[in-house]
Parts: structure tokens; sequence; C-alpha cells
């Protein structure tokens, strides 16, 4: 509780300082349109909750973009929680949205094979077996599930077989090749060790229950597994380096900090101190988040962290990290100085000042303009539905941030400036993005706790030019898991991005990569460094399209943008 009876005297410092220096001007004309209804997605999170205060009915849920038909056009995926054992009501579970191409979804969940009833948290998708068909791993409260992409529409549940069920309390994963032999690895977040029979009464009144926070709980030790090629994984988390009972970890992500072609992995943890894991490339990782700088905020305290991405936000050609914490702690937005050191730039910044009272959950980069710089988004929403009456200035409900990046290392907040659909204050937890009309911009999803979903289209996010990029793997992971692309363009600008899983919180955004082009109706060349260190190059392309670009060659497929769909 001792996060949330922090003194509000600070606070109201820093909020004054971000309300006189905001800036405003030369904002793009964009506005996110809540297309739920119409896109026909009903779906509505079940936490379970009945009155006992279950510390995981605070946490879901995730969602996930994926492409599991291959037809080019973005599906996605919701995952639900469930009933306590011995509740009444209905059954609730994973949702599969297949995408019409007309604006509209169609719930083909129990068609697909996967009306699995869980306690599910998030998701992560990839193509783990190499066969051309994305496959998914939905994490949980217990055992978690892998479900094989069998071809036309259909998945099975090969957790046994595979042997990833990992029991625990699972939160957010992340497909990559930690040892670059062209299968992708599985890593999985673990939360703390919390069951029903280990539930603790914890209390804000002295009286009534209310949620524990998670300094009541042992951590938990995240996963690793290792793909064998045959179908099965091995747990290889100790002999890996990553066994860390005290950890209690939300949010993971795949960074090169140090630009050796290795894939390092980020972990926010809760209450506990932030990991940087350096990957060694003997099969191990090393914990570098104290020399790093990321472990702990500026006072050598741990934060609630929670959601996490990574991104070159300021063209250094070093990917930085953006993260969720809880309220009163502010976003942390770590930028790599490029000598294995990261220094937190939120507390000058608009970005840390406009996220003092909020408690960020998702959070990544992404080009929402399309002008050629990644900006920043965060979903936010309170675990105590009570804590006005402890805190006045602080909500259950919380509007999201939009941060627009104008370059220098500077932001401005943009939310309520796209329009009252992204300005509308939920309890918000997973989020994604993803081009869902292939009209080049990128969409919104955002879940909330208890709450239903919302789709949130992009209008006017395409005024600039840009280039979609899809990779296909052939000697490495098919889903090109760790691959760099860099573009060149005229004026000598090299913008760059990484093909990654995970990121957000409990979430995956779509895969193909969106390079915001400003007013570049061309792109001079492509560089892709495959994750097996192969460097192909690619000629001169024109904008306003995605191109499908193959390992070994070249580009084999290019596709228009689609037109905009009402």
């Amino acid at each position: 509780m001792t996060r949330w009876l922090v003194a509000i005297a600070a606070t109201l410092v820093l909020l004054a300082g971000w309300s006189s220096g905001r800036a405003g001007a030369g904002a793009p004309s964009l506005t996110f349109t809540d297309i739920t209804a119409a896109a026909g997605i009903g779906f509505t999170h079940n936490n379970g909750a009945f009155g006992k205060k279950y510390l995981p009915e605070t946490l879901g849920s995730g969602c996930a973009f994926l492409y599991y038909d291959n037809d080019g056009w973005q599906d996605l995926l919701l995952i639900h929680s469930s009933n306590w054992p011995g509740r009444p009501g209905p059954k609730s579970y994973l949702a599969l949205y297949h995408n019409n191409r007309n604006g509209t979804f169609t719930d083909v969940t129990r068609a697909a094979g996967l009306a699995v009833e869980m306690y599910g948290l998030g998701a992560a998708a990839g193509d783990y077996d190499n066969d051309g068909n994305v496959d998914i791993y939905v994490t949980a409260l217990g055992s978690n599930h892998l479900f094989r992409n069998l071809g036309g529409g259909r998945f099975a549940d090969v957790t046994a077989r595979a042997g990833v069920a990992d029991p625990g309390f699972s939160t957010s994963a992340a497909w990559f090749d930690y040892d670059g032999d062209g299968l992708l690895d599985l890593f999985v977040a673990h939360y703390v060790d919390w069951s029903i029979e280990k539930d603790l009464f914890c209390t804000l009144d002295g009286k009534s229950k209310s949620y524990c926070t998670p300094e009541s709980y042992k951590g938990q030790s995240s996963t690793l597994f290792r793909n064998k090629g045959d179908g099965t994984f091995e747990n290889v988390t100790h002999r890996a380096g990553l066994y860390d009972p005290t950890s209690k970890a939300l949010g993971v992500a795949l960074i090169d900090y140090d630009a050796d072609g290795r894939l390092d992995l980020f972990v926010a943890n809760d209450t506990q101190p932030n990991k940087l894991y350096r990957n060694k490339g003997n099969g191990t990782f090393a914990d570098v988040g104290m020399t790093a700088g990321v472990a702990f905020n500026e006072a050598g305290v741990a934060r609630a962290g929670m959601g996490v991405d990574a991104a070159d936000y300021d063209g250094s050609g070093r990917p930085s990290l953006i993260i969720g914490n809880f309220s009163n702690e502010m976003m942390a937005l770590y930028h790599n100085e490029g000598n294995g050191l990261f220094i937190d730039e939120a507390p000058t910044s608009t970005v840390g000042q406009a996220s003092l009272l909020t408690l960020t959950f998702s959070c990544f980069f992404f080009d929402v303009d399309l002008d050629g710089l990644p900006d920043i988004f965060a979903a936010n929403g309170h675990v105590a539905d009570d804590i006005s009456a402890v805190q006045p200035k602080v909500t259950y409900a919380q509007a999201p941030h939009l941060f627009r990046n104008l370059g220098g290392h500077r932001f401005e907040e943009l939310t309520s400036k796209a329009g009252p659909a992204l300005g509308r204050k939920i309890v918000a937890r997973g989020a994604a993005y993803a081009d869902v009309d292939n009209d080049g911009d990128l969409d919104l999803v955002i879940t909330t706790n208890r709450g239903p979903a919302k789709l949130l289209r992009n209008d006017g996010g395409n005024r600039h030019h840009m280039l979609r990029v899809k990779l296909v793997g052939s000697a490495s992971n098919r889903d090109a898991i760790g691959a760099k692309v860099r573009l060149t363009l005229d004026g000598g600008a090299r913008p760059w991005s990484m093909v990654k899983t995970g990121s957000s919180y409990c979430s995956q955004s779509e895969l193909p990569l969106t390079f915001g082009l400003g007013s570049a109706t061309s792109v001079k060349a492509i560089e892709v460094v495959w994750p097996n260190g192969r460097v192909e190059n690619i000629p001169a392309t024109g904008a306003n399209q995605t191109i499908t670009i193959q390992e070994g060659k070249g580009i084999v497929a290019k596709a228009p943008l689609a037109p905009r769909t009402t």
C-alpha cells in the first residue's frame, strides 16, 4: 500500500511545470474512431470477480494481432479470463476474430478450435515450427496453452506434447531465437506465487478487503523454453542463467541494446528491480540491469514496471526503452547512451510529467502520423476500484496517453486532440497496433479489465508517405524475429526497425514493419540484417505499398494500399 499513499506535494509541483510547458503547435490532424461495434467485435472481458478480491482479477487481459490465415489482413485475438472454480455463470473462451477485409470481423473461435476455457492473461504469436502458419501461445493462471496452427483456419492444442504448460502465474511472453539455430524459442514472464489457497486478506481501511499489492507475495521465476526442432521444448531457465525466484515480471521486450547481433531481454518487474539480460552468445544470459541504470529509478527505488517496448525514438541508431509504471511513479523513458548505460529522460519530458498520476499497463512505440519519428502510446487504468478514496487525484478509469514525437527528445501529448474515442477514461490493460484496414496507418486495439475491448481506427494518420515491410525467413526463423531493416532515404536519413514479438503488456502488435516516410515518395535502398547475421541489400522501391522480402530472394511480393473502408 505504500505506493498508493505517496505524498501528493511533489505531484503538484511537477504537474504545474508540465501545464505551463506543453507544446501544441503543428499537431497533425488525425482522429481515432471507435469502430468496435461496426466491426462486429463484441468481446467483454470476464475476470471472475465476485467480491473476494483475488489478485489475478486486477491484471487481465491481453490481445494480439496476427495473420492466422496468411491472407494479408491482420486478424485479432482477445484473451479471456474465467469464473473462479465453483462459481456460476457462462463459460468464457479466447476470442479469435477473422478480418473480413471490408471493415468487419467474424468470430471464428469455435471453428478454429480455440474455445478453451482458462484464466487467460496474455498471448504471443510466432511460427515455432517454420511451416508457414503462425502459432499461438496463451499465458494463464495455471497451465498455459500452445495452439499449433494446422492451416485451413484450424488450431490444435499441443501444450502437453510440446512441454510448455509452465504452471504458475504467467503474464507476458515473447518468441525469439536466442541461440541462432533458426528456431523460435519461448520466454514466459511469471508474476507472483499466488493461489486461492494462498490468498491473503489485505485492507485499506482496516475493515473491508482490498486487492493485495505484489509485496504481499513471493515472486516466481520466469521461464525460458528452448525449441528442440521436433515439436517439443526443453526448459533451460537454470542453464541459461535466467532463474530468479524474486522476479515479479509483467512485461518483456526484445532488444539488441549493445548492437552485437544477439537478442537481449528486458524484463519489467513489479516492485522488484527490472532486469536487462545480455545475451552472451553461448546459450546464457547475464543481468546487467543494475550497471546499465534500468533496474531502479533515479532514487534507487524499484518501481512497479508493467508494459515495456524498445525502439530508436531519436535517430541515434540505438534502441531505447519505454516502461509503464504505477501511479505516482511516472513512466520511464530510458535513452540508450551507446556505452552500456541508459538515462531516464521521462522526469524532464512531457512523457514523465503527463504520466505522473496514471497507472500504465501497455505501452509501445509506433509512428502514428507516419512522419518518420516513433511516437508513444500508453494504456492506463488503476488496479484498485476504490483508489480515489485514498488519493482523490487518482482515478480507477483513466484516459490513455498518446505522445507525439517532435524530434530533439521532445514529445507533446495528443490524446485530447485525437478524438473523444481515444480520450475516454477506461480501465485499460492490453493494447496493440496493426494496420487492420491496410490503408497505411496504424490502428489500435485496447482491452479493458472486466469491460469491452475497443478497436480504434486511425483516421488521417496516413497523410504522410509510408512503406510496410513483411519479412519471410529461410535459413532464419520464418517470421524473421530479430531481423533489422534499415532504409536509405533522400537526404541521407536511415530509419530502422526490428521485427519482434512481445512488448506492450500481455499483448503483441503486428509483425510487419511500418516505416513513416514523411514527404519522401520513394526509398533509395533497403538493408536487411537477418537473425543469422546475413546482410541483404534491396534496390530502390516506391512508397505507399506493402512489400514482402524473403531471405535470399529479395522482394517477392508487392501490394498497394487498400482504399479507406468506412
